[in-house]
């Protein structure tokens, strides 16, 4: 295991992404508002999934391939799911991060990223960037965004995959894009006025910064940019740059470009990333003989091709921007502070107990062994990473969800446990008994503003089952 100690130097050591599983066709969209709705799919995030649980999937992704126990943890969003309580300490708590490790959140624009960036690259942190991306039906928000999550581990030189050479920030206030606290979409002055102001700071940055590496041109150029013209342009003003690949991602905008330049970037090559947000973030790395090894093993581009429609109406249910009746059955309670706290390791890190006596696994987990009958001697063990197999399952048409039929599953893990799970993603014809499975961490329902996170299984093409279960 590695451990990111403090330190003044240090370098990004691994990364990982996540795209949600559902896409919205474009041509839906124009299909269904009688406009051009574009062409290909935007990454949608589902119904149970907000930045937080998108968040602890990329983590949890970098976590099992690199073990490491980082200096801190900064998580930057322009969509939190809570407003006056700490986003990050979800995460924290379901990552299974030691309670020393400091966790907080960086909010409010999407230049948020580049502040997590910096403060993590001296406390040799983990960086966890995630954006649910909203728009008004029909807007260029709701066509050119994209949901999706990546984490970005910073460590010792010697483990790098990428070294950063140089970074310079510039800071300009211009009335480009915003979004009042409550509003569930933001607006966005005419492009051309951000794009006259950008694109200079853009030329100055990449220039000054490159000069700072000792470089006359970099191998690979990143520009992302809230601001739609800025990604229309980059291309001619820095010849094959390369932007976000699931389109404006918010804070997720710049580690999810960079991600895509890693998954395929040879050893020794240079990669500028250009931020335009507020100003303008420049970053200049270097990649390692380590990264050829060390890429994640599912490329941006792979989990975006894995993919299922899902239809507009469904997309504006759960967006709120359609209010239809909702399921004829009472809605869930509150969550309640005091057995959430008590239950916390099992509740976000899914920890059970392993009874040192006969090894039976509990799920959740007991005092006392259900199996020999011995108190009080367990170890704790989290299954968070843990694959299995679908015993059974039921699909119920009745009972409360957003996003019907409910589909709950009992699994049973490899190395021992069982438990019912509710299944994510999943239409009745994915399951059968024998099926492969992993855990995913989502919203189980929020009722009195509270979110109830706690695990949900999702069916593992057989490839991905192999690739999972090797982590656990």
């Amino acid at each position: 295991m590695t451990v990111a100690g403090s330190g003044r130097v240090s370098a990004l050591v691994a990364y990982a992404t996540y795209l949600p599983r559902h896409r919205l066709q474009r041509a839906a969209i124009g299909a269904t508002l009688g406009a051009g709705g574009g062409r290909g799919a935007r990454v949608v995030a589902s119904f149970d999934e907000d930045s937080t649980t998108m968040g602890v999937e990329a983590a949890g992704a970098l976590l099992r391939a690199h073990p490491a126990t980082p200096g801190a943890l900064y998580f930057a969003t322009t969509s939190p799911a809570y407003a006056d309580k700490t986003n990050a300490s979800a995460v924290h708590a379901a990552i299974a991060l030691p309670q020393a490790t400091f966790a907080a959140d960086l909010a409010g624009s999407s230049r948020s990223a580049l502040a997590a960036w910096r403060v993590a690259q001296a406390e040799r942190g983990l960086v966890v960037l995630a954006d649910v991306r909203t728009g008004l039906p029909g807007s260029r928000d709701e066509r050119d965004g994209g949901d999706g999550a990546v984490a970005l581990l910073f460590g010792d030189p010697e483990d790098a995959i990428a070294e950063v050479v140089a970074q310079r920030s510039w800071t300009a206030e211009l009335l480009d894009r915003w979004r009042a606290p409550g509003e569930a979409a933001g607006g966005q002055w005419e492009e051309r006025f951000g794009l006259e102001t950008y694109l200079p700071l853009l030329r100055r940055a990449a220039a000054e910064t490159l000069a700072a590496a000792g470089l006359d041109e970099a191998d690979h150029v990143v520009v992302v940019s809230p601001n739609p013209g800025v990604r229309t342009q980059a291309p001619r003003v820095f010849p094959g740059a390369c932007s976000s690949p699931i389109g404006h991602s918010g804070a997720a905008d710049l580690g999810l470009g960079l991600a895509a330049v890693l998954d395929h970037a040879e050893p020794g090559k240079t990669i500028l990333v250009l931020s335009a947000a507020d100003g303008c973030d420049a970053l200049v790395l270097r990649t390692t003989e380590r990264l050829a090894r060390n890429r994640q093993s599912r490329p941006v581009a792979d989990q975006f091709e894995d993919g299922v429609d899902v239809p507009y109406a469904t997309y504006l249910t759960w967006r709120g921007w359609l209010d239809r009746e909702p399921p004829r059955r009472p809605e869930p309670d509150r969550p309640a502070g005091p057995p959430s706290a008590r239950s916390e390791a099992w509740k976000f890190s899914f920890t059970g107990s392993v009874c040192r006596c006969c090894g039976f696994t509990h799920l959740p987990p007991v005092r006392v062994c259900k199996k020999c009958g011995s108190a009080d001697d367990m170890d704790q063990l989290s299954l968070a990473s843990s694959t299995g197999a679908v015993a059974t399952y039921t699909v119920d048409r009745l009972a409360y969800s957003p996003s019907p039929p409910l589909i709950d599953a009992v699994v049973d893990f490899d190395g021992g446990g069982r438990y019912t799970l509710e299944v994510a993603d999943a239409q009745p014809d994915d399951l059968a008994v024998g099926v492969p499975v992993g855990l995913s961490f989502r919203r189980l329902f929020t009722a009195g503003g509270v979110h109830n996170y706690f695990w949900k299984a999702r069916v593992l093409a057989p490839e991905r089952a192999v690739a999972e279960g090797g982590d656990t």
